[in-house]
């Protein structure tokens, strides 16, 4: 390590693992300064907002959740994006509301991500 660890002029291999911008009491995607650096992958919890930030493709991305699924009780109840849905058309007898309470549903399904448009 040296006598340079953790010091603005250490190797870029030497620098402690710390964001940034967190050293700085900033909350700037770009701001890679002072003697911190990130890496690909790190997480960081930001106090402030109470959200979860993870370092990748060269800046720090706040607030996002990836995953491929999300269990709750062992149980999924949230998974990949369906296809779309058609809303109701056609058939002999129209009934108006019900056809209003399912295009409702697929407007919230569209709107929260779960279904395609």
């Amino acid at each position: 390590m040296g006598w340079w660890f953790g010091r603005k002029s250490a190797p870029a291999d030497a620098r402690p693992f710390v964001p940034g911008y967190a050293s700085l009491g900033l909350r700037n995607d770009a701001a890679e300064e002072g003697f911190a650096r990130s890496v690909e992958g790190m997480l960081l919890y930001e106090r402030t907002s109470g959200t979860w930030a993870a370092f990748r493709n060269g800046g720090w991305e706040f607030g996002s959740v990836r995953g491929t699924a999300l269990l709750i009780g062992d149980q999924q109840v949230v998974g990949a994006r369906a296809g779309a849905i058609a809303s109701p058309s056609g058939g002999t007898i129209v009934d108006v509301e019900a056809r209003d309470a399912v295009d409702a549903i697929l407007i919230a399904l569209r709107q929260h991500g779960l279904i395609g448009s």
